[in-house]
């Protein structure tokens, strides 16, 4: 098992004591390696015996004929694209560890929120939601911030979060205009928003391994 992964998880093992719902909140900016990261974390944290399970931030897409409405479709991915307070109404629910809660999930090969996707059971001790902007101090976003009861940041060196997002967007069939547009005038303008304007997190890494 990756060393610092084992070391987080033991930490946040500690941390929980005898809690019966821990919740963690890995951010980052798009291209960051959240989801990778936060399935290894929940990996970790059963191969210590815990039950946990990845909450993702993406299922709260709004979807495209909204943003069309809206006139946001270029801009998906970005705060304001978001359905903010499902996301609250759900990460309320699922802090209270009283019931099973049905989650949506974002497939990105078809860019849609499937709904009720993934079930968080009262059995799942530990919840890692991951996603852009779960420490955005913006308006609404400043909200979430009791919900979380430990909080990571990931922040890669620009270079890195560049390739990553153009290779994702070239992994969809998009042509070089396109992934440019995407990269350069959405995600990494949302990536800078993120750095800047985001709560210090409890721990922040430079990279995942």
């Amino acid at each position: 098992m990756n060393r610092r992964l084992d070391d987080i998880a033991d930490d946040l093992i500690g941390r929980a004591g005898d809690a019966r719902r821990f919740l963690i909140a890995v951010a980052g900016p798009p291209g960051a390696g959240k989801s990778t990261f936060a399935d290894k974390l929940v990996q970790a944290l059963r191969g210590k015996g815990e039950q946990a399970e990845v909450l993702p931030m993406d299922g709260f897409h709004m979807d495209d004929a909204v943003l069309k409405e809206k006139g946001l479709l270029s801009r998906k991915g970005a705060p304001e694209t978001f359905d903010i307070r499902g996301l609250t109404d759900i990460l309320t629910a699922v802090r209270q560890a009283e019931e099973e809660v049905l989650v949506p999930v974002f497939e990105r090969s078809r860019e849609l929120a499937v709904a009720a996707a993934r079930i968080i059971s009262p059995k799942h001790r530990f919840i890692v939601v991951e996603g852009n902007y779960l420490l955005l101090k913006e308006e609404r976003w400043a909200g979430l911030a009791g919900l979380f009861d430990y909080s990571i940041m990931l922040t890669p060196p620009h270079d890195v979060l560049e390739q990553r997002l153009v290779d994702r967007w070239r992994h969809f069939g998009l042509s070089e205009d396109a992934v440019e547009t995407k990269v350069a005038g959405n995600d990494l303008p949302n990536g800078h928003l993120i750095l800047a304007g985001s709560r210090t997190a409890d721990l922040t890494l430079a990279g995942v391994e």
